[in-house]
């Protein structure tokens, strides 16, 4: 069985991550997922770990655990690592090297395994050349952006920052884990 640790932000697209999580679980793939604060306003870990039959980690220094060092045991099982919707804020971390949450201190654990990213804004937030500045030094750094879509957003704009389709997040996430042939 293939592992995923999947990464919820906050953003209002959250929600998504619950059909994300379950379309993973039910086609087979054990889904890890890291909540962090801001993504704990939008949707409730219970919702995920209902959906992913696992914990949800939202804090890194629970002491639940103490034979292993969580933050490393989710990298080390990992298969695929995906932030699914990933805000500005997450964003900016990764490019900077900031660990300061159980989310951003894993992801920068993590290599050699595909590194998915689906960011999710306001247009204006997406446009802003430090936010550009920051995705385009996650893909020096090896990770595969799953472009917003443009639609008409939460706050009533219309624009490109819409989180993509959970459809097509899926399909990028599997495309990455099926097994090449021998």
């Amino acid at each position: 069985m293939k592992n995923i640790v999947l990464g919820v932000t906050g953003s209002i697209a959250a929600y998504k991550a619950a059909d994300i999580t379950n379309t993973l679980t039910k086609s087979g793939y054990n889904v890890d997922v890291i909540l962090t604060k801001g993504g704990m306003a939008f949707i409730t870990p219970l919702t995920l770990q209902t959906l992913s039959k696992n914990r949800v980690y939202t804090d890194m220094f629970e002491l639940n655990y103490p034979r292993e060092v969580t933050h490393i045991s989710l990298c080390k099982k990992a298969d695929a690592f995906v932030i699914a919707p990933a805000s500005a804020d997450i964003i900016g971390k990764l490019a900077n090297g900031i660990a300061d949450d159980m989310l951003s201190t894993v992801a920068l654990a993590m290599r050699d395994i595909p590194l998915l990213i689906a960011p999710a804004m306001n247009t204006r937030m997406y446009e802003n050349p430090i936010v550009k500045d920051n995705i385009e030094k996650l893909k020096k750094y090896g990770y595969q952006i799953i472009e917003p879509k443009e639609a008409l957003l939460a706050c009533g704009d219309l624009g490109k920052g819409a989180l993509a389709d959970v459809g097509e997040i899926v399909r990028a996430i599997t495309d990455n884990l099926r097994e090449k042939p021998v």
